[in-house]
């Protein structure tokens, strides 16, 4: 189950409770929920029963204990708790057939893994000045609302610079309309588009401009070029090219990926196909979808690359810890295309991610 998942549950929780008039409250267009901090309780946690409890006209811990008896039986969560004033926390039921679930969504949805509708009803109109990262951020931010489902148009002040399309920068007019874009601090003086692409290329420029939130300053050194660990970019593509080349390695080895890990289905005793390590990576897939939708309302195209970020780093630990390719003389198992199959979703995220940044993800490097 998904974080977007798990909202609609809530969701779903609150109609039944308003149709069967043990709440009388306005339904909410939507209900958040959100990573539980460190030292709570659960995965998720959500305090709609505070929100409701006004309109209700009854305590929060009471909304909360109604909510809870028509969450807990849903399938995908392991435990419902109530915990201080009355939030809500949500154990997920992380077994096979869950895991199963979450890599066969991003299977079928491919690089539009994390898109959605939430932002439909939106149609925007969004300005900036005529300099190169309000271009590029307001471009990274037009992909991001369209991937919500919103319809947007951009504006420059002014003409825009030419050199900007080579960076993959449209404009549909310039003028001054009513609501700029706001909070975007510009490059040193210098760094106009021509002279980033001279010295970056596209790819490199895009994320330096991107990478750090609109109101710091943008990394834009020689280190954006550099391959190795401390390049963060290098590590996001060469996390994608590596599971790129996991999979041409299966198919020279026979196999492709399955997210079928559990023994029963592959028929007899297999090793276990994740451990510990693959939590993380886990979740991080499972999270990204709410983790784009944030980016998109917030304007903030950092969060969906710090993101990747996570994505990239979560995979090579999962990588170090349950190698999806059999080593030596092993034969492949049900194991290794149940951690290939891990592997293949992380690299969808990654190469979807990159795409709605207008960053290329190549498959070797």
């Amino acid at each position: 189950m998904t974080p977007a998942d798990l909202s609609r549950t809530v969701l779903h929780a609150v109609r039944r409770a308003v149709d069967e008039d043990a709440l009388r409250a306005p339904v909410p267009a939507r209900v958040r929920v959100e990573r539980t901090r460190p030292g709570g309780s659960g995965d998720y946690a959500c305090a709609v029963a505070l929100q409701l409890a006004g309109p209700a006209a009854l305590p929060a811990l009471e909304v909360a204990r109604i909510l809870r008896e028509r969450v807990a039986a849903e399938p995908g969560i392991e435990r419902v708790e109530i915990t201080g004033p009355g939030f809500l926390s949500f154990t997920l039921d992380a077994t096979a057939e869950h895991h199963r679930a979450l890599l066969d969504a991003v299977r079928e949805q491919g690089l539009a893994y994390g898109h959605g509708d939430a932002l439909r009803d939106e149609i925007l109109q969004f300005h900036h000045a005529r300099e190169v990262r309000a271009a590029v951020t307001a471009h990274a931010v037009r992909r991001l609302v369209i991937s919500q489902g919103a319809r947007v148009r951009i504006s420059c002040e002014e003409a825009p610079d030419p050199d900007w399309a080579r960076l993959g920068v449209t404009v549909d007019a310039h003028g001054t309309p009513p609501v700029p874009l706001t909070g975007i601090r510009p490059v040193p003086a210098g760094a106009t588009a021509a002279e980033l692409l001279r010295r970056l290329g596209p790819d490199a420029a895009r994320w330096g401009l991107l990478r750090s939130a609109g109101h710091d300053r943008a990394a834009l050194g020689p280190e954006l070029l550099v391959q190795g660990e401390a390049n963060s970019l290098f590590r996001v593509r060469y996390a994608h090219a590596r599971i790129r080349a996991l999979t041409r390695g299966a198919a020279l080895l026979g196999f492709t990926a399955e997210p079928a890990p559990d023994a029963e289905r592959a028929g007899h005793t297999e090793p276990a196909p994740f451990d510990s390590a693959a939590r993380p990576l886990l979740d991080l897939i499972a999270d990204h979808p709410g983790v784009l939708l944030a980016a998109a309302r917030h304007r903030a195209p950092d969060r969906a690359a710090r993101q990747l970020e996570a994505v990239a780093h979560a995979f090579f630990d999962f990588h170090d810890s349950c190698p999806p390719l059999p080593a030596g003389d092993e034969k492949p198992s049900a194991a290794h295309r149940a951690r290939l199959a891990l592997a293949e979703a992380a690299g969808t995220v990654l190469a979807g991610g990159l795409s709605l940044l207008g960053i290329r993800a190549p498959e070797h490097l």
